[in-house]
Order: structure tokens, then sequence, then C-alpha cells
């Protein structure tokens, strides 16, 4: 159920078949927001945000389009806080893991069209974050932005405005580069150049994590040299391009800088405040997401600030505890106190921001007895802090096929 009071709530059943296991963890997802949608979207009980009292505001007001800050809460045009609680949609032709010189794609990537957007708004939840990547974007380092690619993404964002979901954009990486990794920067980006191109089936992901590769190619881009300071500025302009593009998008909230960055904390607060110089000239009213080093993942906290990042940003960090790194005996001893330390570090860390919280990804493997529990025990959590939500992930057949709809032996 909706938590937001800007987009009607509805009740349609889903077309498309959801396992039984996985209709009770999409249930648990929502219904703890039910009482909180029938008061307009606002904890309160009334159509204001909160923070009425000067002193309950947190961080600097920001007016933008559709979503504004006020008091670390987003809010509509209304002044009504706003949650988004939604998926995370991975995408055929934006998610960028297919080569055009005959190599074997990573993997299968499913297509999204209105039928998705409508069964995602008719269980409840009203966003989705749409994960695009600097390859597709920028392919060649000579050959400018890519017009079809930035009209996909135009066309997936029309699908989700017409059934009343929000959008967040998210600059998407993992293990750096389709070339030696997953997904993210072009060829041209990685530097040093790699000793080859790697190619698909996808089924080495956490030992390209570790290669010596992608740790050398984070390092530069990340780091003090001058190739590392005119690769930050390429990916710069990049997001101000995709920001550009959906500067008076309705249905875009705003764009995430760069999902799971590796990098330290002077590092990664260097590149957020100069990404956010451009991004921010692009496109004014919109809202800038950031996220904490992905080793988050793996510790369930990040250091706090010195100093907020600015007005308009939203912090957007993971939320996956024992996702990864559970054994059966701690994934049968877990309990909702578990998960709690991550959710409650998260809030800390927003406030020492003066942002608001998104949670961008939370997720858990299907196939585990505790699947059921532990999205609903986040949900849960998430309320409790205060926190707005992406599941990950809608739906897709590879790496343990963790999304909303098992798709295994059946057609899109």
């Amino acid at each position: 159920m909706s938590r937001t009071a800007a987009h009607p709530r509805t009740t349609a059943r889903p077309s498309l078949p959801l396992t039984r296991r996985r209709l009770a963890a999409v249930a648990a997802l929502v219904a703890v927001t039910a009482m909180v949608a029938a008061f307009g979207g606002c904890t309160r009980g009334t159509q204001d945000a909160p923070g009425a009292d000067a002193g309950d505001c947190i961080g600097p007001e920001f007016i933008g389009t559709p979503l504004s800050i006020r008091c670390g809460a987003l809010v509509d045009d209304e002044g009504r806080q706003v949650w988004l609680h939604g998926v995370n949609a991975r995408v055929q032709g934006l998610f960028d893991v297919t080569f055009d010189d005959g190599r074997v794609p990573l993997e299968p990537i499913p297509d999204f069209g209105a039928a998705d957007a409508t069964n995602i708004r008719s269980l409840g939840l009203n966003a989705i974050r749409l994960p695009i990547n600097w390859s597709g974007l920028e392919p060649t380092e000579t050959g400018g932005f890519s017009a079809p690619y930035l009209e996909r993404i135009a066309q997936i964002v029309g699908l989700a405005r017409d059934a009343g979901l929000f959008v967040m954009l998210d600059l998407h990486q993992d293990a750096y580069s389709k070339e030696i990794g997953e997904d993210g920067a072009p060829y041209w980006a990685i530097s040093p150049a790699p000793p080859e191109r790697l190619q698909g089936p996808l089924n080495d992901l956490e030992a390209r994590r570790l290669s010596k590769p992608v740790k050398d190619a984070f390092e530069t881009f990340f780091g003090p040299s001058a190739e590392g300071i005119r690769l930050r500025a390429r990916f710069a302009k990049a997001a101000a391009r995709v920001a550009s593009r959906f500067a008076t998008e309705p249905a875009v909230v705003g764009l995430e800088l760069f999902n799971e960055p590796l990098g330290t904390d002077e590092q990664l607060a260097a590149f957020h405040a100069e990404v956010l110089a451009e991004v921010r000239l692009a496109a004014p009213k919109k809202l800038v997401f950031f996220e904490p080093s992905a080793l988050r993942n793996l510790t369930d906290r990040a250091s706090l600030p010195a100093r907020p990042l600015g007005p308009g940003t939203v912090y957007a960090p993971h939320v996956y505890t024992l996702a990864f790194t559970g054994t059966p005996s701690s994934i049968a001893a877990m309990s909702k106190e578990t998960l709690r330390a991550s959710n409650e570090n998260a809030r800390l860390e927003a406030d020492a921001w003066q942002a608001p919280l998104v949670i961008g990804e939370f997720g858990f493997s299907p196939t585990s007895p505790a699947f059921t529990d532990y999205v609903a025990w986040q949900s849960e959590l998430q309320d409790e802090v205060r926190a707005s939500s992406f599941f990950w992930v809608w739906k897709e057949t590879s790496q343990g096929s963790w999304g909303v709809y098992d798709l295994v032996g059946t057609k899109w």
C-alpha cells in the first residue's frame, strides 16, 4: 500500500504469476504502511510534514519537483510527507551487459513494458529505482552521448509515469564495468587497460569483484592521478547529461550519482561534491541521491560525515544484513533484532548528513526459508526509522532469481 499522498491507492491484482511465498513477502513489504496511507501519507496524522516546530528540523529546506525536502523529509508540492516504496527494475536495453563484437552476453535481462509498471503500482508500490549505465550512455570516448540510449530511458520513465510511479534514475555499476565485471563504465574509461575483455556467462561475479583489474580501475577512478581526475570529470558530464534530459520530467524525482562506490570517505566526499555541482547546474530542482562505500553492505554501518553534502541531497545506503555473509546457522538464528542495527545506523548516518533516508536496495535470497520473515522485518524496521526503500529486484532469472516474480520456466 502506497505511503505517498501524491498517488492514488489501487487494488488491481497482478497479472503475472507470483509464487505463493513471494506474494507473501510482497504483502509484508506493503502491509506495514496501511495505517500511514490512511492518514494522507503523514506519520503525525495531519497533512503537514514533520518538523513543524523549529527544534524538530534536520537539514536545509529544498524546493524541488516533484518532491522537495523539509525538515529531513521528502514532501510533495502540498507539503505532505512522501515515502518512496518501490523496486529496482533492471531493464533490457538499459542494464548494459551485451557486446557488439560477438562476445557472449553476461546474463539475460528482462524487458519492461506497460504491464510491469501497472503491476508494480497494483501491488501498492509507488516507485522504481532504474539502473542505467555509463557504458550505454557514452560507449565511445569521442562519439558523444547516445541518443537512442537516452530515448530508451525516456521510454521506461514514460511507462512509469503513466502507471503513477515515481522514478529514481540510478547511475549503476557492479565490479566497475561489463568489460571486467558486470556493468558500469565503458571500456575507454578503464585505467589501466585490463589484460583481457571478459564475456558471459556471468557465473563468477564475486571473483570479478575481487580481481586486480577491478581493484586497479577503482583506485584510478577515485584516486589523485591525472587520469582519475579526467575520468571523474567525464563521468560528471555524463551524469549532468542525464540530469538535463529529465530536468523537467514530472515522474523523475532525481538522480543517484554512483551505485556502490569503492573509495575512501575523503575520496567519495570529493567525488560526490564534484558530480553534484554538475548535476545541480543541469537539473536544479531534482533530488540528488548518494551512497556510502559499498563496504557498508558487509559491515552494516558507514562513517559519519564531517559536514553535509548540501541542500537537495538524499542519503541512499543499501541494507543487506546477512544477505551475502549469512551462514546456515546465522540465518537460522536470525530475528528482527538481528536486522535492527543496520537500519538504525542508516538513520543516524542520514541525520548526520542532514538528509532524508532512502534505502536504495535491500533483499534476500527467495530460496531461503527465512525469506518472507526477512522482508517483513526489514519493512517494519524501515518504518521505524522513517526510511523510504527499494526492494531488489523486480524480475530476473539470473543470479539466484531474486526477483519479485519467479520467472524460471516461464515467459516474461
